[in-house]
C-alpha cells in the first residue's frame, strides 16, 4: 500500500472511529435513560408492562453502545500496535470486556418485559415472588451498570489517553483532559461503591469532563482524524 493511500485508510479509521464515539454515548445515554425511567418506578412491573415498547427500545439503544464500543477496540487496535501491541491489546481486552457487560446489562429489562406480562396474569398470592426476581434481577443490572461498565470503561481509557499522549497521534490536550476525566469518573465510581452521598451536581462534576471530552474527542477524529506525520513515524513504539 502507498503512503498516500496508507493515509487515506487511516483517516477513513479516524472517521469511523470518531462516529463509533458518538453512536456510543448517544445510545448509552439514551438508552440507559430510557430503561433506567421505567424500572425504577415503584410498582416497576406494572410500569414496563405498560411501556413495553419504550423499554425494548431503550434495552436495543444499550445493545448497539455494547456493539460500538468493541468496533472501537478492534479499529483503535489497528492504530495504537504500531506504537505499543502490549498497550493496542490492552485497549481491545478491556473494551471487549466492557461490550459484554454493555450487552448483559439488555438482559435485565428484556427478561422484565416477560415477567412483567406473567405478573399481570398471576393471582395476587403469587405476586410476591415475581417482585423478587424482578427486583433481583434490577439489582444484578445495577452492579453491572453502575460498577464494573465505569470500571472497564474507565480502565480502557486510561489506556487510550495514555497510548494518544505518547504517540502523539492527537494534540497532547487532549490526551491530557481525557487522563484527568478520567480519573474523575474512576473517583465518582468509588465513592459510589462505597455509598457515599454523591448529589446530582457533584455527580455532574465528575461526569461531564469525559462527556465533553468524548464528544470533542469523537469531533476531532471525524474532521481532521490522526496527526499525520505520527502515523507516517510510529518513534514512539514502547513494545
Amino acid at each position: 500500500m502507498t503512503s498516500k493511500a496508507k493515509m487515506n485508510s487511516d483517516k477513513k479509521t479516524a472517521r469511523i472511529v470518531g462516529v463509533l464515539f458518538l453512536t456510543a454515548m448517544v445510545a448509552s445515554l439514551l438508552g440507559g435513560g430510557l430503561v433506567e425511567s421505567i424500572i425504577s418506578a415503584p410498582d416497576y412491573l406494572i410500569a414496563v408492562s405498560e411501556n413495553e415498547t419504550q423499554v425494548i427500545i431503550g434495552a436495543l439503544l444499550e445493545l448497539i453502545n455494547g456493539i460500538a464500543v468493541v468496533g472501537i477496540g478492534v479499529l483503535m487496535f489497528s492504530i495504537l500496535e504500531k506504537y505499543s501491541k502490549r498497550l493496542a491489546l490492552g485497549y481491545l481486552a478491556l473494551r471487549i470486556i466492557e461490550s459484554v457487560f454493555g450487552c448483559v446489562v439488555v438482559l435485565s429489562p428484556l427478561s422484565l418485559v416477560k415477567l412483567s406480562r406473567e405478573y399481570l396474569k398471576a393471582g395476587a398470592s403469587d405476586a410476591s415472588s415475581f417482585l423478587t426476581v424482578g427486583t433481583l434481577s434490577i439489582a444484578e443490572r445495577a452492579v453491572v451498570a453502575d460498577l464494573l461498565i465505569p470500571v472497564f470503561l474507565s480502565l480502557g481509557a486510561l489506556l487510550l489517553y495514555y497510548s494518544l499522549y505518547q504517540s502523539r497521534l492527537l494534540p497532547r490536550f487532549i490526551s491530557v483532559w481525557g487522563l484527568i476525566a478520567t480519573t474523575l469518573i474512576l473517583t465518582l465510581n468509588l465513592l459510589l461503591t462505597f455509598n457515599l452521598e454523591v448529589g446530582i451536581g457533584l455527580g455532574l462534576i465528575f461526569a461531564l469532563p469525559i462527556i465533553s471530552n468524548e464528544i470533542f474527542l469523537a469531533i476531532w477524529l471525524i474532521v481532521k482524524g490522526f496527526n499525520s506525520s505520527a502515523i507516517a513515524s510510529p518513534s514512539a513504539k514502547t513494545g
